[in-house]
């Protein structure tokens, strides 16, 4: 309840700090606020060996899709432990131009065949039907290896998910005696490395903001409160559910 809202001060976002102009950044400006960056986990590779347990042949697939960068480096990563050539026909499907600019570290990009979406992997498929010939490889983590993708699940395509890294909880143990009015999640791996970290954690006045609803469900089902729900019907994102609550809170505890 509204009435119940302490003032915040302090937020930690369990991510690393954007690079370039960031919506918190203003968020911290216009509020007066502490935010703080740190990232509650990590990708580490995962071994050759680990990677021909799955039994994938990677060259057996003309289409790749790229997510993220981090997918993007362990798949040319695991090529090389591999000592696979990339073959010359092999057609990319990037999420965003980000990503398809990225492609420049590892192909000469000019030569090749890169379709790119609208930020979202749904905003792809409907480009990938055009090929629906083609046999797609997504390099992913175990984290989303396990997940069912809807939009991929009725395309009709044929894919195969590759676990190419892996995503560990990093270590939080020199966080133990800071406190923040705001714990900021963006994945249930988060709420894994929060309580992994910190045991005997104890809500107590601490909000926790969280986006979607698989973190959401994650953080409930460990029995912990969800204060700040993004996205919702006023704040599509992550920052603009903050700027709202903080406002109405600290307007409250002034």
């Amino acid at each position: 309840m509204i009435e119940k809202m302490k003032k915040v001060k302090s937020i930690l976002i369990s991510q690393p700090k954007p690079e370039g102009k960031s919506p918190y950044a203003a968020i911290e400006l216009k509020h007066k606020l502490k935010i703080d960056y740190r990232p509650f986990m990590h990708v580490e590779e995962i071994s050759a060996q680990e990677f021909r347990e799955q039994r994938i042949s990677i060259l057996n697939h003309d289409a790749v899709i790229f997510t993220s960068k981090n997918a993007m480096d362990h798949y040319f990563g695991m090529m090389e432990k591999l000592r696979l050539r990339i073959p010359d026909f092999t057609k990319y499907f990037c999420v965003s131009e980000a990503i398809a600019h990225y492609l420049q570290n590892f192909i000469t990009y000019r030569k090749r065949k890169i379709f790119t979406g609208e930020q979202t992997l749904a905003s792809l498929i409907p480009i990938m039907q055009k090929h629906k010939d083609s046999k797609f490889l997504f390099p992913c983590s175990d984290v989303l290896k396990k997940q069912m993708n809807k939009s991929l699940e009725e395309s009709g395509l044929e894919y195969t998910k590759a676990q190419m890294y892996k995503v560990a909880c990093s270590d939080l143990s020199d966080l133990n005696d800071v406190k923040y009015d705001v714990l900021v999640f963006f994945s249930p791996t988060g709420i894994k490395s929060l309580l992994e970290n910190f045991p005997e954690f104890v809500q107590g006045e601490t909000r926790l903001a969280v986006f979607g609803p698989t973190t959401i469900k994650s953080v409930e089902d460990n029995g912990l409160r969800v204060d700040i729900a993004a996205p919702n019907k006023k704040a599509p994102s992550m920052s603009m559910a903050l700027d709202q609550y903080v406002k109405e809170a600290n307007k409250r505890r002034r």
